[in-house]
């Protein structure tokens, strides 16, 4: 219970920063034309093919005691080896899926609706609220996707959590360690709770799809 219950906070914190970050992200790059637009939507697009164990190295460099971030003390930058650290790398993770999804929502919307909200005087803010109702179904398939990445992720929260019993342990990093010990009854069990968990909560998103799509 202990590692399904940081499993769930460690995901569901990731996903709630990288959504309330990706989520405006996409959009502006989605509505908004500017010089290097099109090197930043480079960037974004290879952030999100980076191997989840190459995005734990960069933060554990960072957090690291001769790192740049590991050198400043305040409560407000999480320690290695810390569910804060396994946070932090999964939003790294899934901040570029919730942006590159959504900026391709966005992009899908009829530019004639755009023109219109401009011609009846909306200001910027409105414009991207009103552009993002149209695009929902696309912003929550942003969301799933994320969560899928970070939900079932091992490498980078095993580099800066450590797979620590009692303080960082969670379900996949679990699953590996009770694999490398034999214990496969124990590891499969783990593997079928991660499936449903994630099974449970991808339908909920299917619901939410269907409701706010009508």
């Amino acid at each position: 219970m202990e590692i399904v219950a940081l499993s769930l906070r460690v995901s569901g914190s990731a996903l709630l920063i990288s959504t309330v970050i990706g989520i405006p992200i996409g959009a502006f790059l989605g509505l908004r034309r500017f010089v290097g637009r099109p090197f930043v939507m480079a960037l974004l697009y290879t952030a999100m093919g980076f191997p989840p164990v190459v995005v734990g190295l960069l933060v554990y460099l960072l957090l690291s005691r001769n790192g740049p971030l590991g050198q400043i003390e305040s409560a407000w930058i999480p320690r290695l080896f810390t569910p804060e650290a396994m946070i932090l790398a999964q939003s790294v993770i899934a901040v570029p899926l919730v942006a590159g999804f959504t900026m391709a929502a966005v992009l899908g919307v009829d530019p004639q609706l755009q023109q219109q909200i401009k011609s009846l005087g909306a200001t910027r803010w409105q414009e991207m609220a009103t552009t993002l109702s149209e695009a929902r179904v696309g912003v929550i398939i942003a969301i799933v996707a994320a969560l899928g990445r970070i939900a079932a992720e091992v490498g980078a929260v095993m580099l800066v959590g450590g797979n620590i019993d009692g303080r960082t342990r969670v379900l996949t990093t679990a699953v590996v360690l009770e694999t490398r010990k034999g214990n496969f009854e124990l590891a499969i069990a783990l593997g079928i709770i991660l499936i449903g968990i994630a099974f449970v909560v991808n339908t909920t998103m299917l619901v939410l799809q269907r409701q706010v799509s009508k």
